[in-house]
């Protein structure tokens, strides 16, 4: 079996089937990527890059959409000369959100095409507009709109599309949800576990330890797609009204969704000039390694989520599998795997009140704590890295099955 994978960012979403398969007998696996995109060890990566950018002449609603163009041109073309060359892909496994995979079906006709649909955008209902510090114009819902079009047309030329939440799913148009699988990627669940004698080394020599009143915030980027004008608004009343709670916040300054606010160079220090506090009790790491990362779930007393109605993030499931007591936003995806009251407890997403409120109360709650600690870890046992694996690898053998099928027909 001949398994090609196609992703911007390779491995992306794909690191557990594509590592797991890459070890299978009989199974040969290809990788294409961007020139970025990291790769992963023992599978073979071809990387593109497009010719040139979307010319600043097209019009802006179309903009997107020439980009995709350009993606999957430049990916067409190593198509082609894999093609050339005698290789025949049984399977096709891609996200297709950049373009790359627009014209794979005409390079490999008999190949199956499985698509990662990760989000259909929405003008209202979802992300866009949610927030009403950032509304969207007319311009900006014509925008997402047109977006769109590349997004049906990936619906439309994949035999099978995967999501990895049923919310995700609930997002695409109807005519197409049949076509879409819910199969959640997975964590490394094996690797995620409570210690209750983690020790954490803050860059001022101070060590933090699991069972001290320590409130945790993480996000790929520090922004307000994942509330972090809501988290830091909330800080100067949960530092007076917990005297003693130490903070440690993980994330980078750059933007991986939304925009840059326009007067200041990031949001961490926007927000911190606006929202002053003592920074010997808040401890902006950056961008840590995963070994740090995984320490500072692990001496985490309350962490904190929040989400405008958007993807769901790895490190909410990671943290729910490390026993972390959440308090998390009442959005939709939050939803999905967290029960307020069971295994965490769900706020509001702008009011920083109650964020105070339920972060002093999970602070106070001592063994009752526990209860929602253990539920939240056996969630997250549902999102394992070996679910996924078995989820995709099913997938693909059906597929499979199919392309038999019509050789032998």
């Amino acid at each position: 079996m001949r398994v090609l994978f196609v992703h911007q960012n390779f491995p992306g979403q794909f690191r557990h089937i594509a590592a797991h398969l890459a070890q299978q007998p009989g199974v040969e696996v290809l990788a294409i990527g961007r020139d970025t995109a990291p790769g992963l060890p023992g599978v073979r990566l071809l990387r593109y890059k497009p010719h040139r950018g979307a010319d600043q002449a097209t019009h802006p609603y179309v903009r997107t959409m020439e980009e995709a163009v350009l993606h999957g041109q430049q990916v067409l073309r190593l198509l082609l000369d894999l093609k050339g060359k005698g290789y025949r892909p049984d399977v096709i496994v891609a996200h297709p959100g950049w373009g790359e995979t627009l014209y794979a079906k005409d390079a490999f006709p008999h190949a199956k095409l499985i698509h990662f649909c990760e989000y259909y955008y929405h003008s209202h209902g979802a992300d866009a507009n949610f927030d009403p510090e950032f509304p969207l114009d007319i311009n900006g819902a014509a925008r997402i709109r047109t977006r769109n079009a590349l997004h049906l047309l990936n619906l439309e030329n994949c035999d099978l599309a995967v999501t990895p939440t049923k919310w995700q799913h609930s997002l695409h148009p109807a005519a197409y949800r049949d076509k879409i699988q819910v199969i959640h990627e997975g964590i490394d669940t094996d690797n995620l576990k409570p210690d209750p004698n983690a020790e954490l080394t803050l860059p001022n020599g101070n060590v933090l330890k699991a069972g001290m009143p320590i409130v945790t915030y993480v996000a790929r980027n520090l922004e307000p797609y994942r509330g972090f004008h809501t988290f830091m608004r909330a800080l100067p009343d949960l530092l007076k009204q917990h005297p003693t709670c130490q903070v440690v916040i993980v994330g980078g300054d750059g933007v991986s969704y939304g925009s840059a606010p326009k007067d200041a160079p990031n949001w961490r220090s926007k927000l911190l000039q606006e929202n002053p506090v003592d920074l010997s009790r808040v401890h902006f790491l950056g961008k840590v390694p995963y070994d740090t990362y995984k320490k500072v779930l692990q001496v985490s007393a309350v962490h904190v989520y929040l989400t405008y109605p958007f993807v769901l993030s790895w490190s909410l499931l990671e943290a729910m599998a490390t026993g972390c007591l959440i308090v998390g936003s009442d959005t939709a995806p939050v939803r999905e795997v967290i029960r307020d009251g069971a295994n965490g407890v769900l706020v509001g997403f702008f009011d920083k009140d109650e964020v105070v409120r339920a972060v002093v109360k999970g602070l106070g709650m001592g063994e009752e704590a526990g209860e929602y600690r253990r539920l939240a870890f056996s969630e997250a046992r549902g999102y394992s890295m070996r679910e996924g694996v078995v989820g995709y690898q099913g997938t693909i053998e059906r597929q499979l099955v199919g392309v038999v099928a019509e050789v032998v027909g």
